[in-house]
């Protein structure tokens, strides 16, 4: 038999990713009460984005929560690599940063939401609905209010000041409210996720390795393993997986002939693949009157470049004072949100840009004409001071953003050995 229950808040956030938890984080820590609704029950996320860039680790450490994530387990990454067989093409050294980010972090999405979610639950006016799946939203004179969801063996009614939709690239939220995802079919690939056991096989780069026309992706990922992504043509992942698991490794083994023992040993069944369906969007509005879009939920961008997660946490960063003003006034209509977007959509707009000619840069056409353009660009990323410049944008942003500690009012409450979760 189900239940009806009704609670009240000030802000109800949908979805426990990067941008919900830290948005949920910096309200609280701002003294407003919040609920977050999350699907899943737990906080696997085998294949999803790992890497953090300076920027989303400074809002992270601005937040106390970076140590905790580090602490469970994370790689320190040098730089992007764009390599053809023996040859680097395109090098991209973060060591050029300031420290203490001078680094990209690759850090399991667990071991992130998990430091995000024990320190929402150290503070007042926490509550966390796992198990629930958002089913219709509460609406009073257009105005969002409130959002209803489904799950362990109830319908849960959440009243709000403000709701924020951050679940993600296929957000239910976002669908809800009639809003369009603004799929923009931006890229000619795929691509096929999985992990191979490599202890003392670390690369320490994030690595494109260009092979004919299936580039792979490799990084190093927590514990001792790396993280691959093979880029197929889009939507031709039906026609590969019907060739068979030996050949799809055999295919592997020719892209990354220093992996193939790997690969062999790995690699048993094409459930131990995933695939991503590679998209880039922008969703036609982030805000509605009650209503605000973050992360993937307003903008998808592809694995290219690791943007993803920095994004997401920047938007929460930006989003914490525009949010908190408009809660104090009692007024969360559309135009109190103008602050927010102005500043997102330049910063997402920039990103959509910078990954297309990324895109063209890496999987484009080889030869020794385009090879000789990489190599005279990585030339200049390496010893001039626009090449700094730009990899400063790309890892913390243009414009950067920061965490607005001056508006913190509540700390959090003393750490105990073994912490306990409550559901609210």
């Amino acid at each position: 038999m189900t239940s009806t229950d009704e609670i009240g808040t000030d802000v109800c956030v949908v979805g426990a990713g990067p941008a919900g938890l830290a948005l949920a984080l910096l309200l609280l820590r701002s003294g407003v009460r919040v609920a977050v609704l999350e699907k899943s029950t737990h906080l696997r996320r085998e294949f999803r984005g790992e890497i953090l860039q300076p920027g989303g680790q400074h809002i992270l450490d601005t937040l106390g929560v970076l140590g905790e994530a580090r602490a469970a387990g994370a790689c320190e990454l040098d730089g992007f690599q764009l390599v053809d067989r023996d040859r680097v093409l395109l090098d991209i050294d973060y060591r050029a940063l300031p420290a203490p980010y001078d680094h990209l972090l690759a850090v399991p999405q667990p071991h992130l939401l998990q430091a995000l979610l024990d320190a929402c639950h150290e503070l007042p006016g926490f509550a966390y609905f796992d198990g629930h799946r958002v089913s219709g939203l509460v609406e009073e004179n257009g105005q969002v209010t409130g959002a209803v969801a489904s799950g362990r063996g109830r319908q849960l009614t959440v009243r709000a000041q403000a709701v924020v939709a951050a679940d993600g690239r296929f957000s239910k939220t976002r669908a809800l409210a009639g809003i369009e995802a603004g799929r923009i079919e931006a890229f000619r690939h795929d691509v096929l996720w999985f992990k191979l056991d490599a202890p003392d096989r670390q690369t320490h780069r994030v690595r494109v390795h260009r092979t004919g026309h299936r580039p792979v992706l490799v990084h190093d990922s927590h514990p001792g393993k790396l993280q691959i992504g093979w880029t197929l043509p889009h939507r031709g992942w039906p026609e590969v997986a019907a060739r068979g698991i030996g050949e799809v490794k055999r295919e592997l083994a020719a892209a990354l002939p220093q992996f193939a023992d790997l690969i062999e040993d790995s690699i048993g069944a094409l459930a131990d693949l995933s695939l991503l369906d590679v998209f880039a969007g922008k969703a036609r509005e982030w805000v509605r009157d009650g209503l605000v879009l973050i992360g993937d939920s307003a903008h998808t961008h592809s694995p290219l470049g690791a943007q993803g997660i920095n994004l997401a946490l920047q938007d929460a960063a930006a989003l914490h004072p525009v949010l908190l003003e408009a809660l104090q006034a009692g007024d969360t209509a559309r135009e109190r949100f103008a602050p927010f977007i102005d500043v997102r959509m330049r910063a997402v707009d920039a990103v959509m840009k910078m990954q297309a000619m990324q895109a063209k840069g890496m999987f484009g056409a080889g030869g020794p004409v385009a090879d000789l353009l990489r190599s005279s660009l990585a030339g200049v990323i390496r010893r001039s001071p626009i090449g700094l410049k730009i990899t400063r944008r790309v890892a913390f942003g243009h414009p950067p953003v920061d965490v607005r500690t001056d508006l913190f009012t509540t700390a959090p409450a003393p750490r105990l050995p073994h912490p306990t979760h409550s559901k609210g």
